[in-house]
């Protein structure tokens, strides 16, 4: 039985971040980069507020550099998904899809989260191009423009609210006669005179993927059935996110919304096992500080693993 030092479950900035500073400390990592290799930075187009790209650089290619410094000093990858884990005893076990179990004296979780999305075609095809589900990551590209924030909880207000500094409008849409939001989070978005609402509505079509740009949206009234028109350059989706935790059910503490309970920097309630990015953040979910924890739980491994 071959052991490692240490394998990491999943890839994107917190996992390669974490491999990056595993390798460097010789300890050799293993790590199994899931279905969606590189993560959400797969499929976002322009990243301009990672330290370091003063011009910016495209997600893909910045989860390409990611890989390659993580290989340099000695990560090997695998280009499978886990589908069980057993943390009951060490050393830890993983088997991905094909069958092979992996063993580690500690594992690094870091299969990220996904945007709950509306399930539309054109929001998928236009996914970077006008739709996007972060306004901390693309409100910049607005400015001067008209947005659309769908969602009624307080993630929603807060994007609408931060589009205000650079968008001249933004409507949001949701699909109740009320908002779900903290009351103090509904006034300050009431109150802003740039934003207004539209509610009892859904989105139907997102316009217009023949230009390859957001140019307008078809908005669907659930009371009336009557469809509108709205011309608008971008469409925020605020409607949640779902940490890809399914595997661990029952496996590790996790919170009502499904995120990995960490501690003590990125330890779980099991040692020896350790949890980053967005798997575990809730709050910031941003690039770089999934790159941060992903350093954090590199260290941590490498103490525990030195402690033992």
């Amino acid at each position: 039985m071959n052991i490692e030092n240490t394998i990491i479950i999943g890839s994107g900035v917190a996992g390669y971040t974490a491999a990056l500073y595993s390798a460097r400390a010789n300890l050799k990592p293993l790590l199994i980069e899931g279905i969606t290799p590189g993560g959400q930075l797969t499929i976002t187009t322009d990243v301009e507020n990672y330290p370091g790209f003063p011009d910016g650089i495209l997600g893909p290619e910045l989860v390409t550099l990611f890989k390659k410094q993580s290989e340099r000093f000695g990560t090997r990858t695998i280009q499978s998904e886990v589908i069980e884990v057993d943390f009951n005893k060490e050393p830890f076990s993983c088997t991905t899809e094909n069958g092979t179990k992996y063993y580690g004296k500690s594992i690094i979780i870091s299969t990220g989260a996904t945007a709950k999305l509306l399930g539309l075609e054109s929001e998928n095809a236009l996914m970077g191009k006008g739709v996007s589900a972060c306004a901390t990551c693309d409100g910049f590209f607005f400015r001067d423009q008209e947005v659309a924030v769908v969602g009624g909880g307080d993630t929603a207000m807060e994007e609408a609210l931060f589009l205000t500094k650079f968008a001249s409008k933004v409507t949001v849409i949701h699909r109740r006669d009320q908002l779900r939001a903290s009351k103090i989070m509904e006034q300050r978005a009431k109150e802003n005179k740039k934003i207004n609402f539209i509610w009892n509505s859904v989105i139907e079509e997102i316009s217009d993927q023949t230009t390859n740009t957001v140019t307008g949206i078809t908005v669907k009234n659930l009371i009336t059935q009557k469809t509108s028109t709205i011309k608008l350059q971008g469409v925020f989706i605020a409607i949640g996110h779902q940490p890809n935790t399914n595997l661990f059910t029952n496996k590790i503490n996790l919170n009502d919304q499904g995120y990995i309970i960490t501690k003590e920097g990125t330890a779980t309630n099991i040692p020896g096992i350790f949890a980053c990015g967005d798997v575990q953040d809730w709050i910031y979910r941003q690039a770089v500080t999934a790159a941060g924890s992903g350093c954090m739980a590199a260290i941590d491994v490498e103490r525990y693993l030195s402690e033992k």
